[in-house]
């Protein structure tokens, strides 16, 4: 297998071998930045028990709102696919942005003009400080691996997002990918 460096766009899959963590357990995050003094993603795969509007009652759209990773969960991300429908956003990679400006996400949510395939929330996300995202990938925590599908990546299925990028990994991780969450259960 190629070993790939951490960059914009990328993903990492966290290594069957992270148990214990809540956060970071079977998690797939899309790099969006990702520079010398550090890193910044979102956990693509966590939905969250909540909707938009349960956070903001003035959103009329019952969009899945996600955890995007231990750092200010008490704040709100989006990654979305139109940025032509909002201003200030950031790109990601082809294909996908972070970001942008809030006021016009929450008009197109309430005039049903975006919808869940083109955007997703986040409550927190995850980041790293200059070198420890090396760190963990030299402790064999994360996998970085290529996003092929960088316009799909907001569609994919939350719960068995994480075990079909262990399917494609192949070899050994295809193992880990049927083993329960939680070893203990076996």
């Amino acid at each position: 297998m190629t070993t790939l460096k951490p960059a914009k766009g990328l993903l990492l899959i966290a290594e069957p071998t992270i148990t214990g963590d809540l956060s970071f357990n079977r998690s797939v995050v899309l790099i969006a930045d990702h520079t010398k003094s550090g890193s910044i993603g979102f956990i693509l795969n966590k939905e969250l028990d909540f909707t938009l509007r349960d956070l903001l009652p003035d959103i009329q759209g019952n969009f899945k709102v996600y955890n995007g990773g231990p750092v200010e969960q008490d704040n709100l991300y989006f990654i979305h696919k139109v940025p032509d429908l909002i201003p200030d956003s950031i790109e990601i990679a082809s294909g996908i942005y972070w970001g942008g400006n809030f006021e016009v996400v929450k008009g197109l949510i309430n005039e049903n003009l975006i919808s869940e395939n083109e955007i997703k929330f986040f409550l927190g996300y995850s980041g790293w400080e200059h070198e420890q995202l090396n760190e963990e990938l030299s402790a064999h925590s994360w996998i970085v691996a290529e996003n092929p599908d960088h316009k799909d990546i907001l569609n994919k299925k939350p719960r068995t997002f994480w075990k079909d990028k262990m399917m494609q990994l192949g070899g050994n991780y295809v193992i880990w990918s049927n083993a329960p969450e939680n070893p203990s259960y076996n």
